[in-house]
């Protein structure tokens, strides 16, 4: 289970949660000392995380063969404590639960080229992937949807590269390869050239106009994570529905990755609710298409360190 927790995806890389265990329950709590103070200040991002493990993780207790029960933000008295996983009965996995599990460990972050696109069937899978309710998947159709995104990400990949802020954090979370760490972000996996899309916009980022950045995004499949209300439980859910789409994407042979730093600004995400007239709350971008070169995996802290053993008279 911790090893399934500990692959989740997470934003920079931050691996903002711990586990613990305890009878037939297991817990997925958000590390508030793992801050993005400029870049997430609400935390929004770090509940997607925390999302996406929660995923792994009921994922992990399926693949053991036990019913699987999720209960959020248990109790009142730990608002560090996202959900608890409770194992029921003996009932084998699907084959399809298996599928998403073995994913898990396949599953990286494409921030490069595709290669091709996935056909309209495949598409179609993925919008109906997660059964997270509340959630929608909007994909970026037509010419219209793909000049608005364009707009946007051009205006947002400007602003961010002229906010110092953003770029010290950024830089902060960066691994250039002389210090060993088990978190953060391999300076080799970040995006070469212009593709601001991704969000990792640093100082040397070539930005291309909207034209040309219209077209690549027309080369690929883009698909809106939506939420109907923007609390704390919507970006759980939202990051519970990522994930299970993503890993449907990598169980399918695709590649993918994920793009929330221009959300983060309101000017953005207003822009495309109105520019799409998106049935909720834009919480994530995921970019998918077909495999380009070998992706490097981001290193993972020990399992030693996802794991936290309860202090005494916690309940």
């Amino acid at each position: 289970m911790a090893a399934a927790v500990s692959r989740a995806p997470s934003v920079h890389n931050t691996q903002p949660w711990f586990l613990e265990t305890h009878g037939r329950t297991a817990s997925l709590f958000e590390r508030f000392d793992l801050k993005l103070p400029h870049h997430d200040r609400a935390g929004r991002d770090r509940m997607i995380s925390c999302g996406a493990a929660v995923t792994n993780l009921r994922l992990a207790v399926r693949r053991l063969g036990w019913a699987a029960t999720v209960a959020e933000f248990a109790d009142p008295d730990r608002p560090d404590e996202v959900a608890r996983v409770r194992a029921g009965a003996r009932v084998t996995p699907t084959g399809r639960e298996l599928e998403l599990f073995q994913a898990i460990a396949r599953r990286h972050s494409c921030r490069g080229r595709f290669s091709g696109t996935p056909s309209k069937e495949e598409i179609f899978a993925l919008v109906h992937a997660s059964s997270t309710p509340g959630l929608n998947a909007h994909v970026v159709r037509d010419a219209g949807e793909v000049r608005a995104l364009a707009h946007r990400l051009v205006y947002a990949g400007t602003t961010l590269q002229h906010d110092r802020a953003y770029l010290r954090e950024l830089a902060a979370w960066t691994i250039d390869g002389s210090h060993p760490t088990s978190d953060g972000i391999p300076e080799a996996n970040l995006p070469h050239g212009s593709l601001p899309w991704t969000g990792l916009v640093g100082p040397s980022t070539r930005i291309p106009d909207e034209d040309v950045l219209a077209e690549r995004i027309a080369a690929e499949t883009q698909l809106i994570v939506l939420t109907v209300g923007d609390g704390r439980s919507d970006h759980l859910h939202a990051g519970m529905a990522l994930q299970e789409i993503w890993l449907a994407a990598t169980a399918a042979g695709l590649a993918a990755s994920v793009l929330t730093q221009p959300l983060h600004l309101h000017e953005v995400r207003a822009g495309l609710i109105e520019a799409m007239d998106l049935p909720g709350y834009p919480q994530a971008i995921l970019r998918v298409g077909l495999p380009s070169g070998e992706v490097l995996p981001t290193p993972r802290r020990p399992l030693t360190e996802v794991i936290r053993h309860r202090t005494k008279g916690t309940t």
